[in-house]
């Protein structure tokens, strides 16, 4: 930490375990100048928010201006939020959103709740809904992005910290789900349908890597049992329903790489500096949602006709953009990485 640390901070990033995951160096530049750090997430975000370091409290809360399956906006819930968040008496206020979201709605409860300063990256203009409105290329990567919010604000990463994603240590022993020796992760879910690689084709992955003398763990959450026992097969080993995010993330960090779309498990696997095979739809920019810090090899076709859409479901016809990958490709970007890196967990 650098100086003396007083006050304190509230942190806003409402959406899901990615983008907090992504809000870890912008919440470690806070924490170095103040004595408690609270981060408001949402739902979706609070496991992952419980893996960052230098938070000390976690409010959480479902906004109906972020999440995707908003509910009402309730006067009564409104109001009783900002008393909420009155009662701390916080300093300052981060409000971190994409570059497609807006903060001034999240800004007027902090204002209702009396913080003294608020900042965000706003196009809009904010009235007097923010004390700092800083400005950002929207092409930066998203923890960059963050980060250069906390900078304008004031607020430096401590000397010795490189700014990458990070997560507490330590993670839990997971040998009793990776078993022994060296593996390779295929995570075949995602987020959003148009951000996830066809359930064959990943199949077909894990069967190559298995031929070329891999072993294979596949991952996934409870909903995914399904998916994870048919990509799995008879070649991997699945552990589809069996983690907690912490587990997870143990999980992730022993693998010698890591296989999976633009989802929160890829920032995970940045987030424990485990290399990543992306298999990256460009409905999104691969310039700011790209691994983060971590050797990657991004798969996928650039410049298909979903490009920039923003699509959660696939807007062109048979999935061109990664159902053209094959698991060949996918595992030779493998083995491309696992000869040029030492994994963390090894």
């Amino acid at each position: 930490m650098t100086g003396h640390r007083h006050g304190r901070a509230l942190v806003v990033r409402l959406d899901s375990m990615g983008d907090v995951l992504l809000a870890g160096p912008a919440v470690r530049a806070v924490a170095a100048h103040r004595s408690r750090v609270t981060l408001l997430a949402g739902p979706h975000g609070e496991a992952a928010a419980r893996l960052l370091p230098g938070l000390d409290e976690i409010v959480v809360w479902r906004s109906p201006w972020v999440v995707l399956d908003p509910p009402p906006v309730r006067r009564a819930e409104i109001l009783a939020l900002a008393d909420r968040l009155a009662a701390p008496g916080y300093d300052d206020a981060l409000i971190l959103t994409s570059f497609h979201q807006s903060p001034l709605p999240t800004a007027l409860v902090l204002r209702l709740a009396g913080v003294r300063r608020i900042a965000a990256i706003s196009v809009d203009y904010p009235g007097a809904l923010l004390d700092l409105r800083h400005r950002a290329d929207e092409d930066l990567p998203e923890a960059e992005r963050g980060l250069s919010l906390a900078i304008a604000a004031g607020f430096r990463l401590p000397a010795g910290d490189d700014g990458l994603l990070s997560v507490r240590a330590p993670l839990p022993d997971v040998r009793h789900l990776s078993g022994e020796g060296p593996y390779v992760v295929v995570h075949p879910g995602a987020s959003a349908p148009a951000r996830q690689w066809p359930a064959r084709r990943c199949a077909e992955a894990v069967t190559e890597l298995a031929r070329r003398g891999l072993r294979v763990v596949v991952t996934g959450g409870g909903s995914e049992r399904a998916l994870t026992a048919a990509v799995a097969g008879t070649s991997g080993l699945d552990l589809g329903g069996r983690t907690t995010i912490g587990e997870l993330a143990g999980v992730l960090a022993g693998a010698r790489a890591v296989v999976v779309g633009n989802t929160g498990p890829a920032h995970l696997s940045a987030a424990v500096r485990t290399p990543v095979v992306s298999l990256f739809a460009p409905v999104v920019p691969a310039a700011r949602w790209a691994p983060y810090g971590v050797p990657h090899v991004l798969l996928g076709d650039q410049d298909a006709g979903c490009r920039s859409t923003r699509a959660r479901i696939c807007p062109v016809e048979g999935h061109p953009c990664l159902a053209g990958v094959t698991g060949a490709e996918a595992a030779d970007a493998v083995e491309k990485l696992t000869a040029e890196v030492t994994p963390c967990g090894s």
